[in-house]
């Protein structure tokens, strides 16, 4: 729970009385309810809770010093219930960092971990000292330790969109890797201000939504290591040292008792200009590891109720990273609750994509749960009402929930399934027409409409787990050789397609075909109900070598080149004219009033209308959306015609009432010219030849 100095009652005046000394600090019991470390008049209130602990001191260090200045042991009557508290009078917070101790039992059969000699990290710290210089090894032998974090940021009236689900599109990227390239020319290369120096071309590309991988504090140098004399680091940030302090290092200048100033800047700003931000959240583990991993915070203070234990006391590992964070113990849902709210109130987030999601509706004995109480407990929170809730249904374990994830019509997904079948039938693959329909169409063969609402699929074809769009029409097979596992890791179900020849080439044939490719995805992408998201740099042919795991690459192979976008401008554009196409044609996105010229709101069709052709030779399909829009009286009617076969097919587009005539918006079949402004739509009349692996869109216009 968060406390501010507004949610103290005090008599003008007034001010608390010290009761005790303690180390030659003037103590008194703190407010219990409120964990974490928080400024109050006077002092700063200290709670935190262990079940299972003896005894628990208050550690003081002065900034930067390895052993403590002062410690704190807290009185018997400071403690109530598993609930230590302590408010210390005439601490300055600039002066001071702060850890624990506890002492209890050792025990790892039944789970139990304490330890006396170990230094603890705050699990409600607000701010995480020693990470704000990244790539630099610290000396943490001695621990982590947390900082006082002043919460004075002027929020004004800034606030979200809270643009609905279906109108959403959601850009996914890496705060660092973003602008860390020279070719980005930003002042504050690969930090939040960099990202801040980018929304004019956020805004240009026409996106509303940011997905910033982890921003949550993690140690990159964890486990850094050298291959081929290049440094490997933890880059992507999934291994999360403190759930409530951002990264520090991602700031562009150290700010002490500050942190988090940089990031709620950048918000603002986003939100200032029509850009809402989701993070991406991990609490599926923690970077403590299994039984050989370090113990510097939720081992010390409650090992077996913050972690999934199996009988004998080892750790589950549902994550692949070692540990399991036991999520529906009522400890733990309330410290995720906490700090999601944190994030909610105090950055303003506008949403969460949970990061290997089905681990949070596990029981504590791994089991999945039919209504996980966490899950539930999110769902009808009323601080995150407002907030979107995403799923990655899925998990390490083996659980895959793609649509069957619990949600109370208030949990969406990122539909994987729509990732790999709409992959496979791009690239030809024979008998999936009637699944890509379903996968266009919001994929209501996953999602029952009545039961998940509208809006429960996130539709993706690349994202920072897996090939970029040029590497999906570049690469047959993965290359992570640089990664030092022998190409052993990472997906080897990449649906990817080289276009006739592996990696890197200049045949104006195989790039022509790429190229196209590249638009064919997009467009099915932004023409498919749900919401859209897509892999920053996507937009401009950025390319990873065919890394499809690039975890741990701190290098050019992660970071976005932005030379990219002047050679690939082509590119571009079509990404801007889908993304404004997708925004313009709202039939797209949902269903409108009865269309007035007579078509079903959505309908599938083939070559011939309605007559869509299922047949395992069958590698086209074509999807009409049609509605009536009463604000504006208008029809908005699209007809999206796909052909993933290598020859041209005839087709045939339904019939128009008089005065109606076919429109053609896209053409990727063109090689002249793939998309047309509304005052450049050329007429078309049927029969018209589909060209080989091609795309496109017709509009409905009267005259």
């Amino acid at each position: 729970m968060s406390l501010h100095t507004s949610d103290l009652i005090l008599v003008p005046g007034q001010h608390l009385k010290p009761l005790d000394t303690i180390s030659g600090f003037q103590v008194r019991p703190g407010f219990f309810r409120f964990f974490g470390a928080t400024i109050i008049p006077g002092g700063v209130n200290f709670t935190i809770q262990s079940h299972g602990a003896t005894s628990c001191e208050l550690l003081l260090f002065h900034r930067g010093a390895k052993e403590p200045y002062a410690a704190l042991p807290f009185p018997e009557h400071y403690k109530i219930g598993f609930v230590y508290s302590m408010i210390v009078f005439g601490l300055d917070i600039e002066e001071f960092e702060y850890a624990y101790r506890l002492d209890g039992p050792y025990d790892e059969k039944n789970g139990l971990r304490f330890d006396k000699s170990k230094i603890l990290l705050d699990p409600y710290a607000r701010a995480v000292t020693g990470q704000s210089h990244w790539g630099c090894k610290n000396d943490f032998s001695h621990g982590y330790r947390a900082r006082v974090v002043h919460n004075n940021f002027d929020w004004g009236n800034s606030k979200g969109s809270n643009i609905p689900l279906e109108d959403a599109i959601i850009y996914e990227l890496h705060v660092r890797g973003f602008t860390k390239d020279a070719s980005s020319n930003t002042k504050h290369p690969g930090t939040f201000r960099g990202l801040e120096e980018k929304i004019p071309y956020l805004k240009k590309l026409g996106i509303n939504t940011v997905e910033l991988m982890p921003i949550f504090e993690f140690d990159e140098m964890r486990d850094a290591r050298m291959i081929d004399d290049n440094q490997l680091l933890d880059y992507w940030g999934y291994n999360s040292v403190s759930f409530f302090a951002p990264n520090s290092s991602y700031a562009s200048t150290d700010e002490y008792n500050q942190e988090g100033l940089e990031l709620k800047s950048v918000i603002r700003k986003l939100h200032e200009n029509g850009i809402d931000v989701i993070l991406d959240v991990v609490f599926n583990h923690t970077a403590e590891g299994n039984e050989y991993g370090p113990c510097f915070s939720f081992k010390g203070f409650d090992n077996n109720i913050y972690y999934m234990l199996t009988p004998d006391g080892q750790y589950y590992n549902f994550s692949g990273c070692g540990n399991t964070l036991n999520c529906n113990h009522p400890v733990v849902r309330e410290l995720i609750l906490d700090c999601l709210r944190y994030w909610v109130t105090d950055f303003r987030v506008d949403g969460f994509r949970f990061d290997l999601a089905s681990i949070l509706g596990r029981n504590e004995d791994g089991s999945p749960m039919n209504q996980p109480p966490l899950l539930q407990s999110l769902a009808f929170d009323p601080i995150l009402g407002g907030v979107k809730l995403i799923a990655e249904a899925w998990d390490a374990g083996g659980l895959y929930q793609v649509g069957s994830f619990p949600s109370w019509r208030r949990w969406s997904e990122w539909n994987g399934k729509y990732r790999d079948d709409i992959r496979c039938f791009l690239k030809g693959d024979s008998g999936l027409a009637w699944i890509a329909a379903q996968r266009i169409l919001g994929s209501p063969d996953l999602y029952n409409p009545k039961k998940r609402g509208e809006n429960a699929s996130v539709n993706f074809i690349t994202c920072h787990d897996g090939f970029s769009l040029y590497d999906l029409y570049a690469y047959n097979e993965k290359h992570n050789e640089a990664n030092g596992w022998n190409n052993t890791d990472g997906a080897n179900a990449n649906f990817s397609w080289n276009c006739g020849i592996e990696g890197e080439t200049e045949n104006p044939e195989v790039l022509s075909l790429r190229y196209r490719m590249m638009k064919n995805a997009v467009a099915v992408l932004m023409c498919s109900r749900g919401t859209p998201m897509f892999l920053s740099g996507d937009e401009f042919a950025d390319t990873r070598y065919g890394n499809n795991n690039p975890y741990c690459q701190d290098n050019e192979i992660s970071w976005l080149d932005w030379t990219l976008l002047e050679k690939n401008k082509d590119l571009f554009d079509f990404f801007q004219y889908m993304i404004a196409f997708r925004k313009k044609h709202s039939i797209l996105r949902k269903n409108l009033s009865d269309s007035t010229l007579g078509f079903p709101h959505t309908s599938i069709h083939g070559m011939q209308p309605w007559e869509p052709d299922y047949s395992n030779l069958s590698h086209s399909i074509c999807l009409l959306f049609s509605g009536f829009h009463d604000s504006t009286q208008t029809e908005d009617t699209v007809f999206l015609a796909i052909n993933a076969y290598w020859k041209p097919l005839e087709l045939t587009l339904p019939k128009l009432p008089d005065g109606w005539n076919w429109k053609i918006a896209v053409n990727t079949g063109d090689p002249e010219k793939s998309m047309f402004s509304d005052e450049e739509m050329p007429k078309t009349s049927s029969p018209i030849l589909l060209g080989g692996r091609s795309v496109m869109i017709f509009v409905a216009q009267n005259f």
